[in-house]
């Protein structure tokens, strides 16, 4: 790495706090377990998703969406949590 690209990359990473929508309809061949619980459902479907169309599943629509929230909108432990991303020497 040139001393030209490291002064062009920034100090700091620009981290925010999103709300985010995701909207997914598709078909697929599951057992009838699978429906009763909702977290682990959520978990195969994501799951799902992520692999892609396959003969088990059809996707039909997909809708993703992220607005960014102001930090003074955001709730008391995301707001503390982003100070703490913000401040970490991680991020230095």
């Amino acid at each position: 790495m040139t001393s030209s690209s490291l002064r062009d990359q920034p100090s700091r990473p620009d981290v925010g706090i999103y709300d985010c929508e995701l909207r997914v309809k598709f078909t697929m061949i599951e057992e009838k377990w699978v429906l009763n619980n909702r977290e682990h459902l959520l978990e195969i479907l994501l799951d799902a998703l992520a692999c892609g169309t396959d003969e088990y599943l059809e996707s039909h629509e997909v809708e993703v969406r992220a607005d960014e929230v102001p930090e003074t909108s955001a709730s008391a432990s995301m707001r503390r949590q982003i100070i703490r991303l913000k401040n970490s020497d991680k991020f230095a």
